[in-house]
Protein backbone atom coordinates (compact mmCIF):
# COMPACT_ATOMS: atom_id res chain seq x y z
CA UNK A 1 0.00 0.00 0.00
CA UNK A 2 2.80 2.41 0.94
CA UNK A 3 4.67 1.76 -2.28
CA UNK A 4 1.43 2.29 -4.20
CA UNK A 5 0.94 5.69 -2.58
CA UNK A 6 4.54 6.65 -3.38
CA UNK A 7 4.02 5.71 -7.01
CA UNK A 8 0.83 7.74 -7.11
CA UNK A 9 2.64 10.76 -5.66
CA UNK A 10 5.45 10.41 -8.18
CA UNK A 11 2.93 10.19 -11.02
CA UNK A 12 1.17 13.32 -9.71
CA UNK A 13 4.48 15.24 -9.55
CA UNK A 14 5.27 14.20 -13.09
CA UNK A 15 1.87 15.41 -14.25
CA UNK A 16 2.38 18.75 -12.51
CA UNK A 17 5.83 19.10 -14.07
CA UNK A 18 4.45 18.24 -17.49
CA UNK A 19 1.66 20.79 -17.09
CA UNK A 20 4.21 23.45 -16.11
CA UNK A 21 6.21 22.91 -19.29
CA UNK A 22 3.01 23.16 -21.34
CA UNK A 23 2.33 26.74 -20.21
CA UNK A 24 4.10 30.08 -20.14
CA UNK A 25 3.61 33.01 -17.79
CA UNK A 26 3.27 36.42 -19.45
CA UNK A 27 3.64 38.99 -16.66
CA UNK A 28 2.52 42.55 -17.38
CA UNK A 29 4.43 45.06 -15.24
CA UNK A 30 3.34 48.70 -14.88
CA UNK A 31 6.41 50.89 -14.40
CA UNK A 32 4.54 53.98 -15.55
CA UNK A 33 3.96 56.84 -13.12
CA UNK A 34 0.26 56.60 -13.89
CA UNK A 35 -2.49 53.95 -13.85
CA UNK A 36 -2.84 51.75 -16.92
CA UNK A 37 -5.64 49.30 -17.74
CA UNK A 38 -3.92 46.54 -19.77
CA UNK A 39 -6.12 44.25 -21.83
CA UNK A 40 -5.33 40.85 -23.30
CA UNK A 41 -6.78 38.41 -25.81
CA UNK A 42 -7.05 35.86 -24.36
CA UNK A 43 -6.96 37.07 -20.78
CA UNK A 44 -9.49 39.87 -20.29
CA UNK A 45 -8.38 43.11 -18.66
CA UNK A 46 -7.44 44.66 -15.31
CA UNK A 47 -6.50 47.91 -13.63
CA UNK A 48 -2.78 48.27 -12.89
CA UNK A 49 -1.63 51.07 -10.63
CA UNK A 50 2.06 52.08 -10.72
CA UNK A 51 4.27 49.20 -9.53
CA UNK A 52 1.59 46.51 -9.88
CA UNK A 53 1.87 43.35 -11.98
CA UNK A 54 -0.60 41.10 -13.82
CA UNK A 55 0.44 37.47 -14.45
CA UNK A 56 -1.19 35.65 -17.38
CA UNK A 57 -0.80 31.88 -17.67
CA UNK A 58 -1.02 30.82 -21.30
CA UNK A 59 -0.99 27.19 -22.51
CA UNK A 60 1.43 26.01 -25.18
CA UNK A 61 -0.09 26.43 -28.61
CA UNK A 62 -1.75 29.75 -27.77
CA UNK A 63 -1.92 31.54 -31.12
CA UNK A 64 -2.40 35.14 -32.24
CA UNK A 65 -2.51 36.47 -28.66
CA UNK A 66 -2.07 40.13 -27.83
CA UNK A 67 -1.69 42.50 -24.89
CA UNK A 68 -2.19 46.25 -25.09
CA UNK A 69 -2.28 49.08 -22.53
CA UNK A 70 -5.36 51.26 -22.20
CA UNK A 71 -5.13 54.75 -20.73
CA UNK A 72 -7.56 57.34 -19.47
CA UNK A 73 -10.13 54.73 -18.41
CA UNK A 74 -13.18 55.00 -16.17
CA UNK A 75 -15.13 51.88 -15.15
CA UNK A 76 -18.04 51.38 -12.79
CA UNK A 77 -18.45 48.56 -10.30
CA UNK A 78 -19.75 46.28 -13.05
CA UNK A 79 -16.66 46.76 -15.21
CA UNK A 80 -18.39 48.96 -17.79
CA UNK A 81 -16.92 52.27 -18.87
CA UNK A 82 -14.68 53.86 -21.47
CA UNK A 83 -10.99 54.45 -22.25
CA UNK A 84 -9.28 57.21 -24.23
CA UNK A 85 -6.94 54.70 -25.89
CA UNK A 86 -7.30 50.99 -26.56
CA UNK A 87 -10.95 50.80 -25.55
CA UNK A 88 -12.63 47.47 -26.34
CA UNK A 89 -16.40 47.95 -26.43
CA UNK A 90 -16.36 49.73 -23.06
CA UNK A 91 -15.60 46.63 -20.99
CA UNK A 92 -12.85 46.08 -18.41
CA UNK A 93 -12.53 42.42 -19.48
CA UNK A 94 -12.03 42.57 -23.23
CA UNK A 95 -13.49 40.14 -25.73
CA UNK A 96 -12.47 42.20 -28.80
CA UNK A 97 -9.34 44.04 -29.87
CA UNK A 98 -8.83 47.59 -28.67
CA UNK A 99 -9.42 50.71 -30.72
CA UNK A 100 -6.52 52.78 -32.02
CA UNK A 101 -4.12 54.11 -30.98
CA UNK A 102 -2.44 51.32 -29.06
CA UNK A 103 1.01 49.82 -28.68
CA UNK A 104 0.48 46.05 -28.98
CA UNK A 105 2.50 43.08 -27.74
CA UNK A 106 1.71 40.10 -29.99
CA UNK A 107 2.75 36.50 -29.49
CA UNK A 108 2.17 32.89 -30.47
CA UNK A 109 3.42 30.15 -28.15
CA UNK A 110 4.90 27.03 -29.69
CA UNK A 111 4.02 23.47 -28.83
CA UNK A 112 5.96 20.19 -28.81
CA UNK A 113 9.31 21.90 -29.21
CA UNK A 114 8.24 24.53 -31.75
CA UNK A 115 9.40 28.11 -31.26
CA UNK A 116 7.53 31.01 -29.69
CA UNK A 117 7.03 34.07 -31.91
CA UNK A 118 6.53 37.59 -30.52
CA UNK A 119 6.73 41.23 -31.52
CA UNK A 120 5.75 44.76 -30.57
CA UNK A 121 3.40 46.30 -33.11
CA UNK A 122 2.83 49.98 -33.88
CA UNK A 123 0.52 49.18 -36.80
CA UNK A 124 -2.38 50.48 -34.70
CA UNK A 125 -0.43 53.49 -33.46
CA UNK A 126 1.30 54.26 -30.15
CA UNK A 127 0.11 55.15 -26.68
CA UNK A 128 2.50 53.69 -24.06
CA UNK A 129 6.22 52.77 -24.21
CA UNK A 130 6.67 49.00 -23.87
CA UNK A 131 9.23 46.22 -23.79
CA UNK A 132 8.43 42.55 -24.47
CA UNK A 133 11.28 40.61 -22.89
CA UNK A 134 12.01 36.88 -22.50
CA UNK A 135 12.95 35.65 -19.01
CA UNK A 136 14.59 32.46 -17.64
CA UNK A 137 17.93 33.45 -19.16
CA UNK A 138 16.62 32.59 -22.62
CA UNK A 139 19.05 33.49 -25.44
CA UNK A 140 16.48 35.74 -27.17
CA UNK A 141 16.26 39.43 -27.97
CA UNK A 142 13.64 41.65 -26.43
CA UNK A 143 11.24 43.63 -28.60
CA UNK A 144 11.24 47.20 -27.36
CA UNK A 145 9.69 50.58 -28.02
CA UNK A 146 10.90 52.41 -24.92
CA UNK A 147 10.60 56.00 -26.14
CA UNK A 148 7.49 58.12 -25.65
CA UNK A 149 6.55 58.75 -29.27
CA UNK A 150 3.53 60.83 -28.26
CA UNK A 151 5.80 63.74 -27.35
CA UNK A 152 7.25 63.83 -30.88
CA UNK A 153 4.16 62.76 -32.82
CA UNK A 154 3.59 64.71 -36.03
CA UNK A 155 0.63 67.12 -35.88
CA UNK A 156 -1.24 65.13 -38.56
CA UNK A 157 -1.18 62.00 -36.39
CA UNK A 158 -1.74 63.45 -32.93
CA UNK A 159 -4.85 62.13 -31.21
CA UNK A 160 -6.01 62.14 -27.57
CA UNK A 161 -3.75 59.85 -25.55
CA UNK A 162 -1.27 58.92 -28.27
CA UNK A 163 -0.05 58.92 -31.83
CA UNK A 164 -2.28 57.39 -34.52
CA UNK A 165 -1.05 55.18 -37.34
CA UNK A 166 -1.20 56.71 -40.80
CA UNK A 167 -3.30 53.76 -41.95
CA UNK A 168 -5.86 54.33 -39.21
CA UNK A 169 -5.87 58.08 -39.73
CA UNK A 170 -5.91 58.27 -43.54
CA UNK A 171 -6.57 54.73 -44.84
CA UNK A 172 -5.78 53.43 -48.31
CA UNK A 173 -2.77 51.47 -49.58
CA UNK A 174 -0.70 54.63 -49.88
CA UNK A 175 -0.73 55.07 -46.12
CA UNK A 176 -1.19 51.44 -45.03
CA UNK A 177 1.49 50.00 -47.31
CA UNK A 178 -0.67 46.99 -48.12
CA UNK A 179 -0.10 47.05 -51.85
CA UNK A 180 2.67 45.42 -53.87
CA UNK A 181 5.95 45.35 -51.98
CA UNK A 182 8.61 47.77 -53.22
CA UNK A 183 11.89 49.08 -51.88
CA UNK A 184 10.12 52.38 -51.27
CA UNK A 185 7.55 50.82 -48.94
CA UNK A 186 6.17 52.61 -47.00
CA UNK A 187 5.65 55.46 -49.47
CA UNK A 188 5.04 58.12 -46.81
CA UNK A 189 7.16 59.43 -43.96
CA UNK A 190 4.45 58.57 -41.44
CA UNK A 191 5.21 54.89 -41.01
CA UNK A 192 8.95 55.56 -41.17
CA UNK A 193 8.49 57.96 -38.25
CA UNK A 194 7.48 54.97 -36.10
CA UNK A 195 10.24 52.79 -37.58
CA UNK A 196 12.94 55.36 -36.90
CA UNK A 197 11.82 55.88 -33.32
CA UNK A 198 11.43 52.13 -32.58
CA UNK A 199 13.56 50.18 -35.09
CA UNK A 200 12.72 46.72 -33.72
CA UNK A 201 8.95 47.29 -33.57
CA UNK A 202 6.60 46.08 -36.30
CA UNK A 203 5.54 49.39 -37.81
CA UNK A 204 3.50 48.89 -40.97
CA UNK A 205 1.72 46.20 -42.94
CA UNK A 206 4.69 45.37 -45.18
CA UNK A 207 7.32 45.60 -42.45
CA UNK A 208 10.10 43.03 -42.80
CA UNK A 209 10.48 39.88 -40.72
CA UNK A 210 13.33 41.29 -38.63
CA UNK A 211 10.64 42.82 -36.42
CA UNK A 212 9.44 39.37 -35.32
CA UNK A 213 11.46 37.55 -32.66
CA UNK A 214 11.63 33.89 -31.62
CA UNK A 215 12.35 32.06 -28.37
CA UNK A 216 12.33 28.41 -27.24
CA UNK A 217 8.95 27.05 -26.20
CA UNK A 218 8.47 27.13 -22.44
CA UNK A 219 10.08 30.55 -21.99
CA UNK A 220 8.34 32.98 -19.65
CA UNK A 221 8.01 36.66 -20.57
CA UNK A 222 7.53 40.13 -19.13
CA UNK A 223 5.65 42.92 -20.87
CA UNK A 224 6.93 46.07 -19.21
CA UNK A 225 4.89 49.26 -19.54
CA UNK A 226 7.09 52.39 -19.47
CA UNK A 227 10.37 50.42 -19.22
Amino acid sequence: MASSRVLQQIALLLLVAAAATDAATITVVNKCSYTVWPAALPGGGVRLDPGQTWPLTMPAGTAAARVWPRTGCTFNGSGVGRCITGDCAGNLACAVSGEQPTTIAEYTLGKDGALDFFDLSLVDGFNVPMRFQPLDGAPCRAASCAVDITKECMPELKVPGGCASSCGKFGGDTYCCRGRYTDNCPPTNYSMFFKNKCPDAYSYAKDDKTSTFTCPTGTNYQIVLCP
